[in-house]
């Protein structure tokens, strides 16, 4: 019996999950790790504690499913994306923490870009919005802070990656340093065009080119495990950024196909296929995968995504755990919000950090309208439920215009998509099938899906088309009356929203 071993690195949990032939998860282990806030607005890791901690749910999840590593075909990396690691190529150390991608520090650096006029040629090229979440500046930064960091970079001697590099570094024993450009494309130093790295944009952001890894295919046989780790040694043949993996494991592989993951906010990609899409609406432009060429027949080499974030999605759910109080446990809130019939024109606004994709207004704060004396927790549950359909039935709409493609599903995941009454609340504020996968790890599964498909232990992408299952679907209201009261609930979504922006001015 052979298997494929998947590694999910997350912000707050690196996890190992094993599947078998018919794509099913056959063990998971996962272990936290510790997250650094040294000063406000900022985020660090101990990227030697995040290798630890992958390494031992790796060992854990063979033990627990009585597997030798001798049974495993190939390994594939999902990862926390952004996230941005520079060590000594000499001695494998880092030389600071490192930099996540929530941090915020390099703000005013990205400010002064702007004012120099260099954000439109930076999306031009990259597809990117010029922001202090990606990697570029956090790489530049730490050049400029650790005392003799730049003079060694200049000498050959550091190297930089993202998380899925650190994990290849480390289980290589130091001998492979690459990417693929799912990871690549979040750096803000990677062209969509050309898909290499940009001089120009290497010389803007003051970065040597000898820091960066080679880029190579998101499914192909990049490397071999040192033998010492687990005793034999196991090819690396997947690497994806954590939701363009969970994209490939939903399989949505034409274009027009889009994914939304549940999690504490929402992350929608949208497959637009072979040629990047310029966005008019805020989402961002990314690299979906490349895939291998025994497969191209189905799709091309390299697939492009346009994708959204809603910063608050479960997270509205703990806030009226945690901060309202009006539930005990998040799954609480579904029998509270069906216990009304509607939301009694209540609108919640759930800024609390700002608003994403696409209003990308940092000085909204949370909003909650429209209430009188009859309003009840259960109809503040209710708007709290349909803020998320509604903030995923905007950028859903974005995507619909940007791409010039008629989206007839979404297939969705994540731990509050296994809400029905959010996913029924889904379907009808976007008037398309809302899909829910039976398996719901498809980070990993999607990792596991491009090792698999490099080493044959998958031949085609029919073969795992078929593998992928559907749990349940939800269906839109078709009635007219429906059409015109989702309209107005949109409207009317809108005009809170509107209420909502420019509240914190400094």
């Amino acid at each position: 019996m052979k298997y494929i071993l998947a590694l999910d690195q997350g912000t707050t949990s690196s996890r190992a999950v094993l599947f078998n032939r018919d794509a099913k998860p056959v063990a998971s282990a996962q272990q936290e790790f510790t997250q650094f806030f040294p000063q406000p607005g900022w985020v660090e890791h101990d990227a030697l504690e995040i290798w630890q901690s992958q390494k031992n749910v790796m060992h854990a999840v063979l033990q627990k499913a009585g597997v030798s590593a001798s049974q495993i075909q190939s390994i594939g990396i999902a990862n926390q994306r952004e996230t941005s690691v520079v060590w000594d190529r000499r001695t494998g150390q880092p030389i600071a923490p490192a930099i996540v991608w929530q941090d915020r520090r390099t703000v005013g650096v990205c400010d002064k870009l702007k004012i120099q006029g260099a954000a439109a040629e930076i999306q031009r090229k990259t597809g990117l919005v010029l922001d202090a979440y990606f990697s570029a500046t956090k790489i530049a930064w730490l050049l400029d802070h650790v005392k003799g960091a730049r003079r060694l970079a200049e000498q050959g001697h550091l190297a930089f990656g993202t998380i899925d590099t650190w994990l290849v570094w480390q289980l290589t024993g130091g001998r492979v340093h690459v990417t693929d450009p799912s990871n690549a494309s979040r750096t803000l130093l990677f062209n969509l065009h050309t898909l290499k790295w940009d001089e120009a944009l290497l010389k803007q952001f003051n970065i040597p080119f000898s820091m960066l890894p080679q880029v190579v295919p998101s499914s192909g046989v990049l490397a071999e495990t040192d033998a010492q780790l687990l005793g034999v040694s196991i090819p690396i043949s997947g690497l994806a950024g954590d939701q363009q993996a969970a994209t490939f494991g939903q399989t949505c592989f034409s274009p027009g196909m889009a994914k939304n993951t549940y999690g504490t906010g929402c992350f929608m990609l949208m497959n637009t296929g072979h040629v990047p899409v310029r966005s008019r609406h805020q989402l961002l432009t990314t690299v979906a995968w490349q895939g291998p060429q025994s497969v191209a027949k189905v799709w091309h080499p390299t697939a492009y995504a346009l994708e959204g974030s809603v910063f608050m999605a479960g997270a509205t759910v703990q806030w009226l755990r945690d901060g309202l109080q009006i539930i005990q446990k998040a799954s609480d809130i579904e029998a509270l919000a069906a216990s009304v019939p509607h939301s009694g024109d209540v609108y919640l606004v759930p800024a609390f950090a700002g608003l994403g994709t696409p209003d990308w207004d940092g000085q909204a704060r949370g909003t909650l309208l429209g209430m009188t004396r009859g309003t009840t927790r259960a109809h503040i549950a209710r708007a709290a439920l349909e803020a998320i359909a509604w903030q995923v039935a905007d950028v859903f709409l974005a995507m619909s215009k940007d791409s010039g493609l008629a989206l007839t599903e979404l297939r969705v995941d994540g731990g509050a998509s296994q809400n029905n009454l959010l996913m029924q609340m889904q379907a009808d504020a976007l008037g398309v099938t809302v899909v829910r996968a039976r398996v719901t790890e498809t980070t990993a599964l999607g990792a596991a899906f491009l090792a698999g498909l490099a080493t044959g232990f998958w031949s085609d992408a029919d073969e795992i088309t078929r593998q992928w299952s559907i749990d349940r679907k939800f269906e839109p209201q078709t009635r007219d009356r429906a059409i015109q009261i989702r309209q107005t609930g949109h409207a009317r979504w809108r005009e809170a929203v509107d209420r909502s922006r420019a509240w914190a001015k400094d």
